[in-house]
This record gives C-alpha cells, structure tokens and sequence, in this order.
C-alpha cells in the first residue's frame, strides 16, 4: 500500500473521532512512519515477536498546567508496517488504523490502559450500535462505533 493511500484511511479515521472529541483535540500531530525503531520497542518493553501499531507521545490534557503552552505539538504516530503486515486487506488496514488512532487519542484525553480496554470491549460487543446496527447517537452526535463518545 502507498503511504499516500494509508494516510487517505488516517484521514478518514480522524473524521470518525465524535466531533466533540475531535473539536478538543488541539496542537496535536498524527503522523505515520514505517516501523519502530528497535530502541522504542526495546523502551516499551515489547517482546521481539510483538509489535507497535501506534504511539502518544505528549502531556495528556489532564495532566497539563494552567501555564502549559508555547510547546511543540503532543504527537501520535502510527506505524504503517506493522499495520500493515497484520492485514489481510484493505478494509482490516483501515480497521486497525482506526483502533489504533482511537487507543492513542484515549491517552492523549487522559485515558488509562483500562479505561481503553473498556471502551474497546464495549465496541467490540456492539454496545455502540443499536438493534438494527445503526449508530447510535451519544450526546447528540452520531457515534460511528469506533470507541464511542462522551459518556
């Protein structure tokens, strides 16, 4: 796949952040780079036959001071190749790109590992969709299924 391509389906992933999240969502970069290095795995305590789809690097807003500014920007970066090895397809890309961008924008609000988890395991039990599989509207904005919205 074309790194242009990929970063089409990072594009369209952000669109399926709620907007309330997306409107919060403030001197962040998203970037994509090919794999990580050896020396990050090794940081993160990632077994050799692991791997890093993604990563947030930056202060969480509940974390940040009432004088936190004039910083560079918080980043996330998702690694096209690990992403892309794990996937039979296009379509499965685009859904690892998408849990993987909503895993790390959970950091960047703040979210622990477990509030992640959770949220990942209710859209993995289709608790964000409606009997007929239609999104269900949170807050007024449609939640597109991917990690839900404000609860």
């Amino acid at each position: 796949m074309t790194r242009s391509t990929f970063e089409r389906l990072v594009s369209e992933a952000i669109l399926l952040i709620p907007a309330d999240f997306r409107d919060q969502m403030q001197n962040l970069a998203i970037v994509v780079e090919d794999y990580p290095s050896a020396e990050l795995l090794e940081a993160m305590e990632i077994e050799p036959d692991d791997t890093l789809y993604g990563l947030y690097e930056g202060t969480p807003l509940p974390e940040r001071a009432w004088a936190h500014g004039n910083v560079l920007p918080d980043r996330i970066t998702l690694f096209q190749g690990p992403i892309e090895e794990d996937c039979d397809d296009e379509d499965d890309v685009r859904e690892v790109i998408g849990e993987t961008l909503i895993h790390e924008v959970g950091h960047y609000f703040g979210l622990s590992e477990e509030e992640i988890e959770a949220i990942e395991a209710r859209y993995w039990r289709g608790e964000f969709a409606d009997e007929a599989g239609e999104a269900v509207e949170i807050d007024g904005e449609p939640d597109t299924g991917r990690g839900g919205g404000p609860e």
